[in-house]
């Protein structure tokens, strides 16, 4: 009598469970249903060393973080580029695997911005460096990341 009344308890609990759990997503399908889309995660990425090690590491994370979040529909991701790593984006000395990595990120839609003050500095213009990037939208890269940090996006420097 005991066993048959403990096997009734738990075939109710378990179809709770199960009840709780699609009801879960059914609210998920709903939210999704009414136009309220999920809001990217926004991240901004910063590279100033002149180390090519880890400025390609810098971009392998860009590439494993969008894949990450499901692809770029779900994150828009800032790279912040100044100081002596502008030298590691010059198109002709650009090394094959960094040109690589960069590429994809582009591809993935990567909004690379070079501090405007750096390539003043090092006497370089946009057309010389890497097909992709764009001028930092205010001159001084630091203000710009400010800036970012800002407007609520996440802020990552290898």
């Amino acid at each position: 009598m005991f066993i048959e009344q403990f096997k009734k308890l738990s075939l109710v609990g378990v179809l709770a469970v199960v009840a709780v759990l699609f009801g879960s997503f059914g609210a998920g399908d709903v939210y999704a249903a009414d136009g309220q889309a999920k809001e990217k995660v926004k991240v901004l990425y910063h590279v100033d060393g002149k180390d090519p090690e880890v400025a390609k590491y810098a971009l392998a994370l860009i590439n494993k973080h969008i894949d990450a979040e499901g692809g770029p529909e779900n994150i828009d991701v800032e790279l912040v580029v100044h100081g002596p790593a502008l030298e590691l984006f010059e198109r002709d000395k650009m090394d094959p695997e960094m040109t690589k990595r960069f590429n994809a990120i582009i591809e993935k839609g990567v909004h690379a911005e070079m501090c405007q003050v750096s390539m003043k500095a090092f006497g370089k213009s946009l057309d010389q460096l890497a097909k992709g990037f764009v001028a930092t939208l205010h001159p001084v890269a630091v203000k710009r990341i400010a800036d970012l940090q800002k407007e609520g996006y996440l802020y990552i420097k290898p």
